[in-house]
């Protein structure tokens, strides 16, 4: 980069810096994640006062700096004004922007990323029913699309242990599958209770070393043939018993099955899974990026205030 650089950008995260500046991490679809210095943005007749608002996009002037860029211009290309409108669409947007601030890297384009999470604020805003059931069905398709993207997408259309595909049976009600964070994807619970039966067997009835009294030695079997040293060695890996971190029912697994499709399907939207569904997202992201979503405390807060659903 030279002394300055152009890039378009996102604001994603902004904290006071001295007594009027703001430091504010911006994804840019050209160099990434950067942060920038939005200088004299906290007085109140400030031009980048507005300009370093959460989610809104500018095209930017940098400086170069020794430590931290400084942001000379900008000028406002969109914003999100109907997300701080609604408790379930800013926490949602926070939500998935915290996604982004652990998956995206810096000094790298990231087109990509940068888009999807364009893509998604955009239906959140646009959302005409705020209801909590729209709300978290598009935040759970958000949160799976740039998990998907970071290389991070959790395995719900087959088996962990066996490979097999997975098909709900919705004329079981009793049917279920579980969920392995640590696995990485579901799990058939039949394959795992077979799996953890052959543990159990193998912990019961263990095998001798060659040198234990219970084994059979060459002095107890006379020799007939000279056998010769055997030049390799056999070793036996016994399959880990996946943790089961949730059990999942039939509607639950076939909403995650179609969170892949680009567009969320509408008769999926009026269904309580989703409560659940978000909840194993939840989970599995803050597992995989190393920390809590702490926008996730919002959510919850959006749940509990609603009557259509509980958290």
């Amino acid at each position: 980069m030279s002394k300055t650089y152009k890039a378009t950008g996102i604001n994603l995260k902004a904290q006071a810096l001295g007594e009027s500046d703001r430091l504010v991490t911006i994804l840019t679809p050209e160099f990434g994640l950067i942060r920038a210095v939005a200088p004299g943005s906290r007085k109140h007749n400030s031009s980048l006062g507005g300009r370093s608002a959460m989610f809104v996009v500018n095209e930017l002037l940098i400086a170069k700096g020794r430590s931290l860029d400084k942001i000379t211009q900008a000028q406002t290309i969109k914003s999100y004004p109907g997300l701080a409108r609604n408790l379930g669409k800013l926490a949602a947007s926070q939500y998935l922007a915290e996604i982004v601030l652990s998956v995206a890297l810096s000094e790298q384009p990231q087109e990509e990323i940068y888009e999807l999470l364009n893509e998604h604020l955009n239906r959140l805003e646009v959302l005409e029913s705020a209801e909590t059931l729209n709300v978290l069905a598009h935040l759970a398709h958000g949160v799976f699309h740039l998990l998907a993207l970071a290389g991070l997408t959790p395995q719900v259309q087959v088996c962990c242990i066996t490979g097999r595909s997975l098909i709900p049976d919705f004329t079981d009600p009793t049917w279920q599958v579980g969920f392995s964070i640590p696995t990485g994807g579901t799990i058939c619970l039949s394959a795992w209770e077979r799996l953890k039966e052959e543990k159990r067997k193998q912990q019961s009835f263990p095998s001798f070393p060659p040198h234990h009294p219970s084994s059979t030695t060459s002095s107890t079997i006379p020799a007939t043939v000279k056998e010769k040293p055997a030049n390799y060695q056999t070793i036996i890996h016994r399959q880990e018993i996946p943790v089961i971190s949730s059990r999942l029912n039939a509607t639950e697994l076939a909403i995650l099955q179609h969170l892949s499709q680009p567009e969320i399907i509408q008769d999926l939207t009026r269904n309580d899974g989703w409560l659940s569904v978000e909840q194993v997202l939840r989970f599995y992201a803050q597992y995989h990026i190393g920390r809590p979503i702490r926008s996730a405390a919002l959510i919850d807060s959006y749940l509990a205030a609603n009557h259509d659903a509980t958290v």
